[in-house]
C-alpha cells in the first residue's frame, strides 16, 4: 500500500514540477515529499530524478515510469467516480417489497423517478406476507403497521389514516352501530395476523378513547381481498383511508361510526443499512414521501 502511495506521489512531483509545488498541493512538508520519492528509488534501485537547486529532471526511466504512474492515479480517479455515480445517480436493479395495499401507490410514485433516470430498472415484489429480504435480495421494503424486530433500517414515511367502513347493503339488512359496544355484534372482515378477535383502539373526536374487541367473520391475508369483501356486504372492516377513498367516493362503502377512529397505522421504508445507502435507494424514498404527500388519507411529517 505504502508503494502506491509513494507511485500516486511521484506522480504528483512530476504533475507539479516541484517538491515544494506537489507538497503545497497534498498539504504535507516538502521534506516528506523528497524523502518519498527517495525511499521509492531506493526500493527499486532507479534513479528517477535529477535533482539540481533549481529544477528537478526525469531520467529516461523516470519519464517512463512517470507515464504509468500518471495513468494508475486517472485509473484511481475513474474507480471513485463510479463509485461517487452508485452514490450519487440512480441506476442498476432496485428491488422493492410491499403489501398488496400499498403498491398501488408505488407507480405513480416511482414513474417520475424512472422516467428521469433510465438506466434505473424496477423490480416489485407484492405480497402480504412477510418475505425473507435478505433471500429475496431486496433494497427497500415499506412496511405497514407494527415492525418485527429486526437488524434492518427503519425510516418513518408516514401514517395511515383508519375507517371502519361497510357496505350500504350490509347495512341496510345488519343496522348501523351507533356506539362503539355496538360494533361487537356486528360480523367483521379482518386480517388472520388480527387472530379470532379484532381489536379496534378507537379514538372520539372529543379525545376519549375506547378499546373494543370483535370476533371476525371472514379472514383473509390479503388486504385487497378484505376490502372487496367487505364492499361485498359481508361485514364491517378497518381499512385504509388511502387505499378506499375511490369506494367511499362511489358510495360502495360507507364510513361507519364516524365520530370514532382507529388509531393510525404507521409506514416505514425499510432498508439493510443507513449509512451508504445507494442513490437508487434514497431517491426512491424522496419519490415515495413526495407522492404521499398528496394522498387522501394520509399524514406526512
Amino acid at each position: 500500500m505504502d508503494d502506491f502511495r509513494r507511485l500516486a506521489l511521484f506522480a504528483e512531483v512530476v504533475r507539479c514540477g516541484s517538491f515544494s509545488a506537489a507538497a503545497r498541493h497534498l498539504r504535507v512538508s516538502t521534506s516528506a515529499v523528497s524523502q518519498q520519492v527517495r525511499a521509492l528509488e531506493q526500493a527499486h534501485g532507479v534513479t528517477l530524478l535529477h535533482r539540481t537547486t533549481r529544477k528537478l529532471a526525469l531520467t529516461e526511466a523516470g519519464a517512463r515510469f512517470a507515464e504509468h504512474c500518471r495513468r494508475m492515479v486517472e485509473a484511481a480517479a475513474q474507480a471513485r467516480a463510479q463509485l461517487d455515480l452508485a452514490r450519487d445517480a440512480p441506476e442498476g436493479e432496485l428491488r422493492v417489497a410491499a403489501p398488496v395495499g400499498f403498491a398501488r401507490h408505488l407507480g405513480p410514485a416511482l414513474a417520475p423517478l424512472l422516467a428521469q433516470h433510465p438506466a434505473l430498472e424496477l423490480r416489485l415484489l407484492v405480497d402480504d406476507a412477510m418475505i425473507d429480504l435478505v433471500d429475496a435480495r431486496i433494497d427497500l421494503a415499506l412496511r405497514v403497521g407494527r415492525l418485527a424486530d429486526s437488524s434492518w433500517v427503519a425510516q418513518p414515511l408516514c401514517r395511515f389514516e383508519m375507517l371502519l367502513c361497510a357496505a350500504p347493503a350490509y347495512l341496510a339488512h345488519a343496522g348501523e352501530p351507533r356506539t362503539p359496544q355496538e360494533l361487537v355484534a356486528h360480523q367483521w372482515v379482518a386480517s388472520p395476523r388480527e387472530g379470532r378477535l379484532l381489536r379496534l383502539d378507537l379514538l372520539g373526536a372529543d379525545g376519549a378513547r375506547q378499546a373494543v374487541e370483535a370476533p371476525a367473520r371472514v379472514t383473509s391475508n390479503n388486504q385487497l381481498t378484505l376490502q372487496q369483501m367487505c364492499a361485498a356486504g359481508l361485514g364491517l372492516a378497518r381499512l385504509v383511508h388511502a387505499d378506499v377513498d375511490d369506494e367511499l367516493r362511489a358510495s360502495r362503502l360507507v364510513p361507519v361510526l364516524p365520530g370514532w377512529r382507529p388509531a393510525a397505522m404507521p409506514v416505514h421504508a425499510v432498508t439493510p443499512q443507513r449509512d451508504g445507502r445507494p442513490a437508487k435507494v434514497r431517491h426512491a424514498i424522496a419519490a415515495i414521501e413526495r407522492h404521499l404527500r398528496g394522498v387522501p388519507g394520509v399524514q406526512t411529517g
